[in-house]
């Protein structure tokens, strides 16, 4: 049968201790045992059906794992108190000093700037591609290098990344090719194209309510367990732990992301053929004119649409935060940085999210100044959106015409 992540997610059954329908809460931060054998077999790796310490593992924590990995299909999950919780973990139990990361130049801000000046200080060296070409990431490997890593849709810039062709690069050269899904859960599965590892920010589209932050890290039970070992498991030793109360509310919304992906994305490319009609510079990997539209569509779980995130170029800073700031006032939504939740957000990457890379290097990767990072809601009407949208972009000048049109 098909692979579809929301079919998986659906036919998880999880009972509560009296029966609920959600399971019950584990509010425990220590666990006890029968026999002090118990205890010391647990330690010694031996955890099936026992729990030692929260940042170990909890119940709550365990089915949310358990969920994720449905979804992603992976083996098992583990999961962390935030996406880069749950990322640096897993570079830091892969790579240790004198080795060395392949990694797409075009990332999460956290992530280029734990990559870019924090593992250099262990011994750990990085070398940032163009993701999107193969024969480069391949002229880049060493002797040295452990890992490939890449975004399935790159923040900011909305780059595809071939995890098939990487996938096959990995295998030649005996790498794990890690991948961080945020942008495009149920949309993509990287696992099933062949990746090894696959992280989340939990915070964005999973959770959908900017009230949590967590993340998750999805993939072998081997791999899994050498996380959490309490020797040397870097999630263990690191304890960037996920709080039980927040992975149930952060389960519980998981059972509604099939419709906000939908709804996400449909508003989305909406806005994105509109703002392209009407001569804006549109990046959407749903548009012909978007470099890597087919290869996505060859990844893609096809009824979840091209996603929720779009950016435009107004042409400078200036311009960008006027713009925003307008769109603010008028309600449409807020000037914040993340993204997923259920009222569009936007944020000039250059000067937030992607302010950890240098100016440079930001016009060598092509982040301009006046590129808006949109995180598109849920709108009901979206074309009624897009027509405020479009006085506001008029009112500053971005577009030409009538504003009263």
């Amino acid at each position: 049968m098909k692979f579809n992540p929301a079919d998986n997610i659906q036919d998880l059954q999880f009972f509560g201790e009296f029966g609920g329908v959600n399971p019950s809460i584990s509010d425990s931060s220590t666990y006890t045992f029968i026999s002090a054998k118990t205890m010391l077999d647990t330690f010694e790796g031996n955890t099936d059906g026992c729990h030692l310490y929260a940042r170990h593992t909890t119940p709550s924590n365990l089915y949310l794992g358990a969920a994720l990995a449905a979804m992603e299909g992976t083996e098992t999950a583990n999961v962390a108190a935030s996406g880069m919780g749950a990322i640096t973990p897993v570079l830091l139990q892969l790579v240790g000093a004198g080795e060395h990361i392949v990694s797409s130049r075009t990332i999460y801000g956290g992530t280029y700037a734990f990559l870019k000046n924090f593992t250099p200080r262990l011994g750990i060296t990085t070398t940032f591609v163009d993701i999107t070409k193969l024969e480069v990431v391949e002229a880049a490997i060493t002797a040295k290098t452990k890992v490939l890593y890449c975004e399935s849709v790159s923040n900011p810039l909305l780059e595809v990344a071939d995890i098939k062709g990487l996938a096959i690069l990995a295998k030649k050269y005996c790498l794990k090719l890690v991948v961080d899904n945020t942008f495009s859960p149920l949309l993509i599965s990287p696992a099933k194209l062949g990746a090894d590892i696959v992280c989340h920010s939990l915070t964005k589209f999973i959770n959908g309510s900017s009230d949590a932050v967590g993340g998750v890290v999805c993939g072998t039970i081997e791999f899994i367990n050498d996380l959490r070992s309490v020797h040397d498991g870097a999630s263990m030793l690191l304890g960037a732990t996920l709080d039980s109360l927040r992975a149930s509310s952060i389960l519980k919304n998981m059972r509604t992301l099939h419709i906000r992906m939908k709804q996400h994305s449909l508003n989305a490319s909406f806005l994105a053929n509109k703002f392209e009609a009407d001569g804006l510079k549109t990046v959407y990997p749903g548009l012909q004119s978007h470099p890597s539209h087919e290869l996505f569509t060859s990844m893609m779980n096809t009824e979840y649409g091209f996603g929720g995130m779009l950016t435009i170029d107004a042409g400078s800073l200036e311009k960008a935060n006027e713009l925003m700031e307008l769109m603010q006032q008028k309600n449409i939504g807020y000037l914040a940085v993340s993204l997923g939740f259920y009222k569009t957000l936007f944020s000039a990457p250059g000067s937030s999210t992607s302010s950890e890379i240098s100016e440079d290097e930001q016009k060598e990767m092509g982040l301009s100044d006046g590129l808006i990072r949109f995180s598109i809601g849920l709108d009901n009407d979206i074309s009624r959106t897009y027509e405020l949208m479009k006085w506001c972009l008029k009112e500053v000048g971005i577009l030409q015409g009538d504003r009263n049109n």
